[in-house]
């Protein structure tokens, strides 16, 4: 790994902490970061407009209301088209590489097909990053380094919520492109949550999010075009106590797509979006019994 790389990215990632811990809450932020390193710029045939593509600008801006809640907030400092912690950590691509990756890598899956593995190809419209091959060792260099303390980090935060609570409930937070319902239809939903199709949170808490934001007048849906990915997927184990939730904000919203900068919307989303933390943060493991009309 580049000295300069460690530097520039010094620290990876860090956890706001509430003033007291009073909730089995976590929210983690795992694709806003903004801090493109200068090697990995060199290294790119893409300009820094076009890399901020796969960005989840603001979004961790956007759940910062979260510690004052007794929330912790997670959030990475590197970008998601140098890193990504939502894949699984081995989950590379060999087109990309020069030299022989890992027997244990999953060169097969899905995301690997279309460019977006661990450390992706491409960006936005399938758009190649690197002009030439990059070596695997570059690759498993951002896993050692960057990847597997992230996730460590993540764990033990949740492992605490579970420990202190009962349960925990991971909040992953993210945002889609207003185009995201395709080119020639609006987009599908202020808000998507995914909860895996039902297999990664209590359906529980799904509802009580969703009630909360349809009452502050989003059009909500579920698992669609989104139902979570590595994260939500790994950590959500509702027979063990552990719920993961995936959260995706329509950047139109709060954001100019273009210019990569805060519209009139922002501090209304930002309000919004703590009350949300604010009402699933008061949850309580008595709270997870079936509701009184679930089976009518």
């Amino acid at each position: 790994m580049n000295a300069e790389v460690v530097e520039e990215l010094a620290p990876a990632f860090d956890v706001e902490e509430p003033l007291a811990a009073e909730s089995p809450v976590v929210c983690n932020s795992p694709h806003s970061g903004r801090a493109y390193p200068a090697a990995f710029l060199r290294q790119s045939r893409l300009e820094l407009e076009t890399l901020r593509r796969s960005e989840d600008t603001f979004v961790d801006e956007l759940f910062s209301e979260a510690p004052r809640a007794g929330v912790p907030l997670m959030r990475a400092h590197f970008p998601r088209a140098y890193l990504d912690v939502n894949r699984e950590p081995y989950e590379l691509d060999p087109r990309m590489f020069e030299g022989r990756l890992p027997a244990f890598a999953n060169t097969r899956s899905l995301r690997v097909a279309g460019g977006l593995g661990t450390v992706a190809r491409v960006v936005g419209d399938a758009r190649e990053i690197y002009p030439k091959r990059i070596p695997v060792a570059e690759a498993l260099s951002r896993i050692e380094q960057f990847y597997k303390p992230y996730h460590r980090t993540l764990r033990k935060l949740v492992t605490r919520a579970q420990k202190a609570y009962g349960f925990a409930l991971l909040l992953d937070c993210h945002s889609m492109p207003s185009n995201a319902g395709g080119r020639d239809e609006r987009p599908r939903a202020d808000i998507v949550l995914g909860d895996r199709y039902g297999t990664s949170c209590s359906s529980v808490i799904t509802e009580l999010i969703e009630r909360t934001l349809r009452a502050q007048g989003y059009i909500v849906l579920r698992n669609k075009p989104y139902a979570g990915g590595f994260i939500t997927e790994h950590y959500g184990d509702p027979a063990t106590g552990l719920h993961a939730l995936q959260i995706e904000v329509n950047r139109a919203l709060y954001m100019d797509e273009t210019r990569y900068t805060k519209t009139a919307g922002f501090e209304k989303m930002k309000h919004d979006l703590g009350r949300m933390i604010e009402a699933v943060a008061s949850f309580t493991l008595a709270g997870l019994e079936p509701l009184p009309d679930a089976a009518e």
